[in-house]
């Protein structure tokens, strides 16, 4: 389990460069090295790769926040913050989806730290903008 731990700390921690570096770089590369998030050069260069955690059961990982206005909701949409060798801080994401289809992130403002040990895959979404963040 520790070997996967480690597999996994490091993937998460290439999220975390890339996503700290995303500010920094003007986009212009297009090529499979290139040092920023987003799909291509006709794109704004994202700052976010927003993830999905699941238990070694295949259960999807969903934690609970208040939103601004006092309700309890649940997401399953993270944002890498830190990591360690046996854990990961994650900035929790709130899903939306507009009448078109689109699917945008909001910051909650709500960070929580997850075992690596409880954790058994993850999945990398579409590359994207959170404000604030």
């Amino acid at each position: 389990m520790e070997e996967l731990n480690n597999c996994l700390a490091r993937l998460l921690n290439v999220i975390k460069v890339l996503q700290n570096n995303a500010e920094k770089i003007e986009c212009r590369d297009n090529t499979c090295t290139r040092p920023y998030l987003g799909l291509n050069i006709e794109t704004i260069c994202f700052n976010t790769r927003p993830i999905t955690l699941y238990r070694c059961d295949n259960g999807l990982i969903t934690l609970n926040y208040t939103s601004p206005t006092g309700e309890e909701l649940t997401t399953s949409v993270f944002r890498v913050e830190s990591v360690s060798d046996d854990s990961v801080g994650v900035l929790l994401l709130e899903e939306t989806v507009d009448s078109e289809g689109n699917i945008t992130y909001i910051n909650t403002n709500t960070y929580a730290t997850i075992n690596l040990g409880c954790v058994c895959a993850i999945r990398c979404l579409p590359d994207t903008i959170v404000n604030n963040v």
